[in-house]
């Protein structure tokens, strides 16, 4: 098994996101991760999909995706050739005791405590998938009450790959 990192532009209509997905259902493939956002011209929509299969399989997720109709766009986002970025939020009970010790964690890892309430912190956390499974390991030790991460979204590094639509 492999994984693959697609970025998409498609039109701002609505529906997109459900076709796109509906393709993925209807062919059993697998959405590791997916995000989507307006770029910035409001007709067009990015979206970022990191998916898993053999390199059968993941030629015919790109091939399937491309015909859609409202697909402007797709590329995949190698590793060497991309930046990808991931956010989560945690909520971690945290007495007044264990507080500096969930902070100390969240200092390290250039994390912001966002909420603070009497038993618990909210810790905002931007960074690859690996800085983020890190983090949330050294937290073993509190309990983790809620947990939400957006998923991967991802650019191209410098000006080779930008695709220009009319």
């Amino acid at each position: 098994m492999q994984k693959k990192v697609f970025q998409l532009l498609v039109d701002n209509t609505s529906g997109v996101l459900s076709r796109i997905a509906g393709l993925f259902s209807r062919r059993g493939y697998n959405i590791d991760s997916i995000t989507a956002g307006v770029t910035a011209d409001p007709r067009y929509t990015r979206i970022t999909i990191a998916t898993s299969g053999d390199d059968e399989i993941l030629d015919q997720i790109e091939k399937q995706v491309a015909k859609l109709v409202d697909v402007r766009d797709i590329k995949e986002l190698k590793p060497d050739e991309s930046v990808y970025r991931e956010l989560v939020l945690i909520k971690v009970k945290a007495s007044a005791k264990e507080r500096q010790g969930v902070i100390a964690v969240a200092d390290i890892f250039r994390a912001k405590i966002i909420d603070v309430a009497t038993e618990s912190l909210v810790i905002e956390l931007t960074g690859n998938q690996d800085k983020i499974g890190a983090f949330i390991s050294l937290l073993d030790g509190y309990e983790i009450l809620e947990l939400a991460r957006t998923g991967i979204t991802g650019l191209g590094r410098g000006i080779d790959n930008v695709t220009y639509l009319e």
